[in-house]
Parts: structure tokens; C-alpha cells; sequence
């Protein structure tokens, strides 16, 4: 069989499921466990948001590598290249790693039809579970609760604003919208918010989950003076930083 050349593979993709958004974490459960992944690293911190999300997803990673952590991105969508959606320790996943995984991907999926973004994404994931990373950064395509990303459990989630958008698939409210993205909070891990007013919603699920949560405007926040940023925060043992 003829190996096919990424922009082969992209094209491929866009014609293999018969809609382009298909909600539904379903799919991408089944093709997963055929993958046989386990964790993809030690760390996996989620970001949702209606604003916000690719340029946290940077600051975070920085913030990681920082620590000397290897670390994997996975965002969207891309400006010029595909390549840029997957990042493994600051730089772009080459056409040959991406095609290996979309290859492991399909291999697995048998006849599992899977979305353009669900086939991304759990590529990403291979790739990521194959470079032995330290932490990963995962950036929600949609939503948050039936998103792809969200079948892997996220160590940290974080939601940087609430707003109405994509009315179609998260409701035309800031309470359905906030239901949507603390769809990726998780049992007693922590959670953090940077919307100024979060929902109710949100608030409950967090409780729900006995997940800590960290609002903006009580457990910490940024200010700007004279040029210069003033940092406030609460460290997981309640001391101020």
C-alpha cells in the first residue's frame, strides 16, 4: 500500500465522516481503547474557554518547560500549517510524525467512522503517548464535555472565559455554556476559572466533583501599573503568592 503524504492525509480526513462536527465522545472512546495508550504523561492539563484558550495553552507550556518538563501541545485550529496544532517540546510535529500517527490511528479505528478533528486529535494523542512526555497542554476544540479531548482525563482543567457562542451545539446561555466546559472537570483534581462572573452551573459541577477551584478575583489575579504587571495568587496549600 502506498504511504500517503500529509496534505494526502488531510485530505482524506475531511471526507471521512459525514459531518464535519459530530458531538460525542463515543467514537474516539472506542478507537482509543484499541489504542492501548494509557496516561499520556505524568501531567494533563485541559483548557476550554470562549476566549483565550491557544495563548493560555502557550503561557502554560512555557510555564512547564520552564521547569525543565517535556512537554506536548495539542490546539486548534492552525494558521498556515497543519503541523502547528501539535507541538512536542516547542517545535512542530514534522509531516512524517503525523503521518505515522494518523497510519495508527486509522489502523486501529477499523469501522469507526471518526470526525476531522476526532482523527486529529487522537492522533496528537499517539504521537504524545509515543514521545514520553512529561505533561501535555490540550486545547478544547468545542465546548468542552462531548469535545474529543475530553476523553482523556485532565489532571488540571482550566476555562478561561465564558461567553455565548456556538449556540447550535452549547446553548444560547452562559449558564448552558458554562455547563459545557466544566464538562472537563474531574473527580478531586483541580480546576480554575478566569471569567470574573462564572456561572452557577460551573460552581456546582466543581462542587459536585469535589474538585478545588480557583476563581479569578478571589483566589488570585493580574493587575497593570506604570508599565509593569502585579501577580496575586493562592498556592494548593491556601498560601498567598
Amino acid at each position: 500500500m502506498k504511504q500517503r503524504s500529509l496534505g494526502e492525509w488531510l485530505a482524506y480526513l475531511e471526507q471521512l465522516h459525514p459531518s464535519a462536527i459530530d458531538m460525542g465522545l463515543e467514537r474516539s472512546q472506542k478507537v482509543l481503547a484499541r489504542l492501548a495508550l494509557g496516561k499520556l504523561a505524568p501531567r494533563v492539563v485541559t483548557v476550554t474557554g470562549t476566549n483565550g484558550k491557544g495563548s493560555t495553552c502557550a503561557f502554560v507550556a512555557s510555564l512547564l518547560r520552564a521547569q525543565g518538563l517535556k512537554v506536548g501541545v495539542y490546539s486548534s485550529p492552525h494558521l498556515l500549517r497543519y503541523n502547528e496544532r501539535v507541538l512536542i517540546e516547542g517545535q512542530e510535529a514534522s509531516d512524517q510524525q503525523l503521518c505515522d500517527a494518523f497510519a495508527a490511528v486509522e489502523a486501529a479505528r477499523g469501522e469507526i467512522s471518526l470526525t476531522y478533528f476526532e482523527m486529529g486529535t487522537l492522533a496528537a494523542f499517539w504521537l504524545f503517548y509515543q514521545s514520553q512526555l512529561d505533561a501535555v497542554v490540550l486545547e478544547v476544540g468545542l465546548g468542552g464535555r462531548l469535545d474529543t479531548v475530553n476523553v482523556v482525563d485532565a489532571d488540571l482543567a482550566l476555562v478561561t472565559s465564558i461567553g455565548v457562542d456556538h449556540v447550535d451545539y452549547l446553548g444560547d446561555t452562559r449558564e448552558r455554556v458554562a455547563f459545557e466546559k466544566a464538562g472537563i472537570f474531574r473527580q478531586g483534581k483541580p480546576a480554575l476559572c478566569g471569567d470574573l462572573d462564572p456561572p452557577q452551573p460551573l460552581l456546582d459541577k466543581a462542587a459536585d466533583l469535589a474538585a478545588p477551584l480557583f476563581l479569578r478575583g478571589r483566589d488570585f489575579d493580574l493587575s497593570s501599573a506604570d508599565g509593569s504587571w502585579s501577580w496575586r495568587g493562592t498556592a494548593a496549600d491556601g498560601a498567598q503568592v
